[in-house]
């Protein structure tokens, strides 16, 4: 049966070594791993049961098929438990081991792509997504890696469009929960109601629209991570909540008289300053303490010029590839402006600049015609200069323009804050505020 088994498996195109006993066996184990062993239950010198269990404790990944004669239910059912994929009883159909060994084999090898499809995806959304040379990038870079193996909260804070999210998903990816679920909340993209909802879930009933029940996101990311974006937009009545969750490790469901216990990391970010708040008892200082465990802070763009050329590289190839464009670099003229620019909308506003540009130009190299009124030095686009396009993000335009005046007037009053409160209108009070809101250094 031995050669015969070779003979049929050969022609069916798989590479076999036979083995007559167990000791046999043990020495072509030694060999190396192999991806499937077929193994009689009886052997001159021994059961094939211990050489399942040599070959399960050596590789786990060995797929391995029991033959055992007719009535021997009680050693398949052993060898199952101690690992085995399947077992065929003797005697059997040649077709019906062929089935058996491609389907294992396919089984086997689909697991090994899903394996290297998920160490792909955390490289994807690991640092490798974050691009940056800059000395304060690489000190974020230190950072995300020292801290991904715990399960403190972190607190990420940053002017919007510096890239937050993408320092969550960095941690995440590189933690021990790397293979459990990411979740992402905007706080500020749901009303009251139905944030806690989405948090904690609701059972069927629980109000108006509650068809049925659901999970929570907490729940949903057990055993993960759990970002709550924009974690400064949260009423106090909700940060009153989470407080709670974050000490109990339990949530609630909407309508629910019971808790359920949840294993959730937390990471909140905010491009608030969140101090600020607390002294304008707009945020809980308690709830703050509990999430700034672990702060990280992410440079604006101007703080870290280095990574423009970078940065706009990448956008480049992306924009290009995405539209089947032939753009493959940036006129001088257009780099150095780049280089000049404050960029108040940090990182998102670079990747829209070049998403337009690459999409205007039509030579091989972009020309300072592709860019925005804003980099060519012409005056900023106000409310009724043309129609608005799709999607304007009015809130983040307003800070812009906002945090924009703030550092004019104090380059125009020479760092002299009450020069600047006169140019601006303000009072010293609100100033203060402008400078931590929009974290703007003053010159020197």
């Amino acid at each position: 049966m031995r050669e015969m088994l070779g003979i049929m498996l050969r022609r069916e195109g798989y590479e076999v070594v036979l083995a007559e006993s167990r000791a046999t066996s043990a020495r072509v184990l030694a060999q190396g791993p192999v991806d499937m062993v077929i193994t009689d239950v009886k052997l001159p010198d021994g059961d094939g049961i211990e050489i399942l269990r040599h070959v399960k404790a050596a590789s786990s990944e060995t797929v391995v098929i029991v033959m055992t004669a007719f009535g021997s239910t009680q050693t398949a059912v052993a060898a199952l438990k101690l690992g085995a994929h399947d077992y065929l009883v003797k005697p059997f159909e040649i077709e019906e081991l062929k089935i058996v060994v491609r389907n294992a084999l396919d089984r086997r090898r689909l697991e090994e792509e899903n394996l290297l499809l998920k160490a792909e995806l955390r490289t994807r959304h690991g640092l490798e997504r974050i691009i940056g040379v800059s000395p304060p990038m690489q000190k974020v870079f230190d950072l995300i890696r020292s801290i991904a193996g715990t399960s403190s909260t972190v607190l990420i804070s940053g002017e919007s469009g510096t890239g937050k999210e993408l320092v969550a998903t960095a941690i995440h990816a590189l933690s021990p929960r790397r293979d459990a679920p990411f979740v992402s909340v905007n706080c500020a993209a749901l009303p009251e109601t139905l944030l806690e909802s989405e948090l904690f879930g609701h059972m069927k009933g629980a109000f108006t629209d509650a068809h049925q029940t659901r999970k929570g996101l907490f729940e949903a990311a057990h055993k993960g991570t759990l970002l709550l974006d924009e974690i400064g937009e949260m009423p106090l009545t909700m940060q009153v909540k989470l407080l709670r969750v974050l000490q109990e490790k339990r949530v609630r469901r909407l309508g629910a008289s019971e808790e359920v216990d949840v294993d959730v990391r937390v990471i909140a970010a905010s491009n608030r300053p969140l101090e600020t708040m607390i002294r304008e008892r707009r945020f809980r200082e308690d709830l703050f303490y509990r999430l700034n465990v672990i702060p990280v802070h992410v440079p604006p763009l101007r703080e870290r010029r280095e990574d423009i050329p970078l940065l706009a590289d990448h956008f480049l190839k992306r924009f290009a590839r995405e539209m089947g464009k032939e753009v493959s670099r940036l006129s001088e003229d257009v780099m150095q402006r780049f280089l000049r620019h404050p960029w108040p909308g940090n990182v998102r506003e670079l990747e829209n600049v070049m998403e337009r540009a690459v999409a205007l130009e039509v030579g091989p190299a972009i020309l300072p015609e592709r860019l925005p009124d804003s980099l060519l030095g012409k005056p900023q686009t106000t409310a009724d200069a043309g129609p608005l396009a799709e999607g304007f993000d009015l809130d983040g335009f307003l800070r812009s323009m906002e945090a924009g005046l703030v550092r004019k007037a104090l380059r125009q009053a020479e760092g002299d804050r009450s020069q600047a409160c006169r140019l601006l209108g303000v009072s010293p009070r609100s100033l203060r505020y402008l400078l931590a809101k929009y974290q703007i250094a003053e010159p020197a």
